[in-house]
């Protein structure tokens, strides 16, 4: 484990966010490197991504000026079946952060016993006080870049913080542009055209279904229970709903301008 550490310290010293996920994965695996360390080898590999795409996103404002921000996406390993993980677009977003995300998503989507590879993506553009002639603006030029590099047997991205179905709307009409496919290579699509019908809820029902069954644990359910929610999106909303469906009162949800109460 130390080693692997030390691999990833030397490599990557400025990118405190994807060596702080590496490390928590390497240590709690180290039970199992101590019986099987040969799984040592195998996860140098996975820490590395296969390949880390950074690019230039210019777009035009609705003052007619160039506004340039980074794009990215990380496929970070395709064992198992095409690269999968979401888009966020935050000012926040740097290659380290996606790299974390990347990493942690290779084990989430293995978990689902599904065949679906590890990625992450997005960019640092901020949506807050933007039109939605400049987001889609921003999408689209975002999408005209990123289209080379996905497809839906190569890499399929999804929505993540500032990327919900408007964004994806954008998006998907931009690639169909540029491919002349309408195919699978995005989710979180609107039903109408392409969606799963429950994907909107999906990941907030799934959160508290989570929940509902570590409270089982303790001997006892969400109901009659004071929720408090972190967020305002996708997955505040389904968790919201499926609390009060199981009985919780949700008293708080969340943005970044405040919160309601």
């Amino acid at each position: 484990a130390q080693r692997l550490l030390a691999v990833v310290d030397k490599r990557d010293p400025h990118q405190p966010e994807f060596r702080q996920a590496v490390k928590e994965v390497v240590e709690s695996l180290i039970p199992v490197f101590d019986v099987h360390p040969e799984y040592a080898d195998v996860m140098e590999r996975l820490i590395e991504p296969e390949r880390a795409i950074q690019f230039r996103v210019a777009w035009l404002d609705d003052k007619g000026k160039i506004q340039v921000n980074r794009g990215f996406r990380v496929q970070y390993n395709q064992a198992i079946g095409p690269y999968k993980g979401g888009l966020r677009f935050h000012p926040s977003v740097n290659m380290s952060i996606i790299k974390f995300l990347g990493f942690e998503q290779i084990f989430k989507n293995s978990l689902t016993t599904l065949p679906m590879g590890g990625a992450k993506g997005g960019s640092d553009f901020d949506a807050r006080g933007k039109s939605d002639a400049e987001i889609m603006r921003f999408c689209q030029s975002f999408m005209t870049e990123l289209a080379r590099h996905i497809g839906a047997n190569i890499d399929v991205p999804a929505g993540d913080i500032g990327v919900g179905g408007k964004e994806i709307g954008y998006m998907f009409g931009q690639y169909k542009r540029l491919t002349k496919n309408f195919e699978g290579v995005l989710t979180g699509k609107g039903q109408t055209w392409g969606g799963s019908l429950i994907r909107p809820e999906a990941t907030g029902y799934g959160l508290t279904y989570f929940v509902q069954e570590m409270l089982k644990t303790k001997n006892t359910t969400l109901a009659g229970k004071t929720v408090c929610v972190s967020g305002f999106g996708n997955v505040c909303w389904g968790t919201c709903l499926k609390s009060v469906e199981l009985g919780a009162k949700v008293v708080t949800i969340s943005g970044p301008d405040g919160y309601i109460y």
